[in-house]
């Protein structure tokens, strides 16, 4: 399980794990550590079992409201720093 502390969200962390299937990376386990509630439980169910890189590319530079990140962007750079 990797451990990811975030920076500009409401989460404070987020933890996850990676794992390999036919040589292909993929996300499960998403747990956000504070946050919107319902939001960080549907990014966590929407990714699941989900390539990596897929997330990344899908999540990465995603912003709230006036905030340069967000948790989904927050998520793929915690991703993103595994692979």
């Amino acid at each position: 399980m990797y451990e990811y502390t975030t920076r500009g969200t409401c989460s404070t962390k987020i933890l996850f794990d990676i794992y390999e299937e036919d040589g292909i990376k993929r996300v499960k386990n998403v747990q956000f550590v504070g946050g919107c509630n319902g939001n960080t439980k549907g990014i966590s169910k929407l990714v699941e079992g989900m390539r990596a890189d897929e997330v990344v590319d899908r999540l990465k530079g995603t912003t709230c409201g006036f905030k340069p990140t967000s948790c989904p962007d927050q998520l793929a750079r915690a991703i993103e720093g595994c692979l």
